[in-house]
C-alpha cells in the first residue's frame, strides 16, 4: 500500500471514527489522519489475531483493511477520550 493511499484511507477512517464516537475532540485534520493510520495498524493487528492469518493469498481485500482501520480508529478514539476524561 502506498503512502498516499494510506493517508487517504487514514483520513476517511479517522473521520468516520470521529462521527461514530459521540463527543467533541480537540484536534484537527492532521491528528484525524494519524488516528486513522494508527487505527489501521491496530485494526489490522487485531484482525490477524482474530482471523486466520493465511485466509487471504497475500493481502486482505481493501474492504477488510478499511473496516479494520475504522474499528482500530474507534478503539483508539475511545481510549483517548477515557484518558483525557480521567485527567
Amino acid at each position: 500500500m502506498g503512502i498516499i493511499s494510506m493517508l487517504v484511507i487514514g483520513i476517511i477512517a479517522g473521520a468516520i471514527a470521529r462521527l461514530l464516537v459521540p463527543g467533541k475532540e480537540n484536534f484537527g485534520w492532521i491528528w484525524t489522519i494519524v488516528l486513522g493510520v494508527v487505527g489501521g495498524y491496530v485494526g489490522g493487528t487485531l484482525g490477524s489475531l482474530v482471523f486466520a492469518p493465511h485466509k487471504f493469498s497475500v493481502h486482505p481485500p481493501v474492504q477488510h483493511a478499511f473496516l479494520g482501520a475504522i474499528v482500530g480508529a474507534v478503539i483508539l478514539l475511545v481510549l483517548y477520550k477515557a484518558v483525557v476524561r480521567s485527567r
